[in-house]
């Protein structure tokens, strides 16, 4: 918009859209040029840096701020209703009827519905949300509101706070490629088993800063606790701990801003086959950690969405059969949970302030 004439002449002949993928997605599918419809739903539109969250609209100021015409930008509608109808191809007609960001959607995927209710995905970050139903909580430790779903174009907001984990698989697949101390991810869970712990090795994956809650860019990754003694395996089981524990830094501040601990964690992502992992998670956070057998829990938060549209119906989110799930409950004591997590304190502390230049 800035810096090609062609985008300022389009925009001024309302020649110019902008929007999200899924608004384009929708788009394409409705029609493209021929008649396709421009729209986005809550979710989407609440990661814009441009929707007001409290109204759910578009909001001017913002949009002056950042110079961009609200006439390009598609309408904000709820992450369930019928947005319109395939105009092409072996889906023709059929109604397009959810739309959501990845992370709500696997929260509602993972049946999080009641406030009070969290999962974590595990991929090559870690993604926390905690529902907060129709209240509004600004988070006063280091987390971000965000809006989890509108379903239906009546039905009120629901909210929920979010935290995020910078390294979490990606940590895996450094050892891998630039330690070299496996060869196959798959390998990861049969050598960490080989120790029973970490041999007092803590693992701060701090590569590029340090994400919620700590908001410190200027982090950087240690390995601390080695001695002599250090065998690859206490590397690798360290890495998956740092996961456990970035994961448990969240959740903490997710009870503070709350009030109200949570009781057990939805899990979902590519690392939760990772048995070890999953018990390492329950024992360092205290609390039950469920993975449903189900795997693609995004998916089918965005097919509940689309299933329970007014006119498709498919779906009722009130009366959900129960599903199949691996509970992994704690099975350490409360003093090794403590002592362990307050080492790691001391490790994060130990990574703060370490890309500044050095004082005269």
């Amino acid at each position: 918009m800035d810096n090609v004439p062609e985008v300022k002449t389009a925009i001024k002949e309302d020649r110019c859209m902008f929007g999200t993928i899924d608004s384009w997605l929708i788009w394409n599918l409705t029609g493209g040029k021929d008649g396709g419809v421009h729209v986005t739903d809550v979710t989407n539109a609440s990661r814009t840096l441009l929707m007001n969250i409290n109204t759910t609209k578009w909001d001017p100021i913002l949009c002056r701020f950042f110079n961009i015409p609200q006439k390009i930008l598609p309408k904000i509608s709820s992450s369930s209703e019928i947005y319109g109808y395939v105009s092409d191809g072996p889906l023709i007609g059929k109604p397009i009827s959810g739309c959501l960001g990845d992370q709500q959607s696997a929260l509602l995927g993972q049946r999080c519905l009641r406030p009070g209710q969290a999962k974590s995905t595990y991929g090559t970050g870690c993604f926390l949300l905690y529902n907060t139903g129709f209240e509004k909580i600004d988070s006063m430790h280091g987390l971000l509101t965000t809006v989890a779903w509108k379903l239906g174009k009546t039905a009120p907001v629901v909210y929920a706070l979010e935290g995020s984990v910078a390294v979490a698989g990606a940590a895996i697949n450094w050892l891998r490629d630039n330690l070299e101390i496996f060869e196959k991810v798959q390998e990861v869970e049969n050598i960490a088993s080989r120790v029973m712990h970490t041999g007092d090795v803590y693992f701060v994956p701090a590569f590029s800063g340090l994400y919620a809650p700590y908001w410190q860019e200027d982090a950087r990754g240690s390995i601390v606790g080695i001695t002599e003694e250090t065998q690859r395996g206490h590397i690798i089981r360290a890495t998956l701990e740092a996961i456990c524990y970035q994961t448990r830094d969240i959740l903490e501040a997710m009870n503070k801003d709350c009030g109200i601990p949570l009781t057990r964690l939805q899990v979902d992502g590519g690392m939760t086959t990772n048995n070890l992992l999953m018990q390492l998670q329950a024992d360092l956070c205290g609390i039950p950690v469920v993975r449903p057998q189900m795997a693609e829990t995004t998916a089918l938060g965005a097919a509940m969405a689309a299933g329970s549209a007014a006119g498709i119906e498919v779906w009722d989110l009130d009366h959900l059969q129960p599903t199949s799930n691996d509970t992994f409950s704690p099975v350490i004591t409360d003093e090794e949970r403590d002592n362990s997590y307050a080492k790691w304190k001391m490790a994060v502390e130990r990574c703060l302030h370490w890309d500044m230049p050095p004082t005269s």
